[in-house]
């Protein structure tokens, strides 16, 4: 049903920037809107909010992120970018898209209230 693809992470030095892509696929539902969001999981811990876009462009990110991480959608690529600046070793960590349809989305296409990809990894040394 809803496809998610992230791509871009590896291995970089402190300092250094990254450019997370997450493309959304859903080939058999039409005129569905997606609020999106990146999180991330390093091992041994729980998997935390990182940042987020809605629909109307509206973004939010957790504190240690601000001002180095932007995210930003690009409507006609359906993907969805997470920037990176300045990454910190704490910064390490399986990063993971999601998508969560509109309410009334999911009751057309009985979809769930959110979808998550694979992952991709990004490594920060010191």
């Amino acid at each position: 049903q809803v496809h998610l693809v992230e791509s871009g992470g590896e291995t970089v030095q402190a300092g250094e920037s990254l450019r997370l892509s997450c493309t959304l696929s859903a080939p058999t539902i039409n005129g569905c809107m997606y609020d999106m969001s990146w999180h991330r999981q390093a091992p041994g811990k729980e998997r935390e909010f990182v940042a987020a876009i809605d629909t109307d462009g509206n973004t939010s990110f957790r504190d240690s992120v601000k001002g180095r991480f932007t995210i930003s959608h690009d409507n006609y690529r359906d993907t969805t970018y997470l920037q990176m600046n300045n990454l910190k070793p704490d910064d390490t960590a399986m990063y993971y898209c999601s998508a969560q349809p509109h309410s009334h989305c999911q009751l057309r296409w009985d979809l769930k209230d959110n979808y998550w990809g694979q992952g991709t990894q990004v490594t920060v040394s010191s």
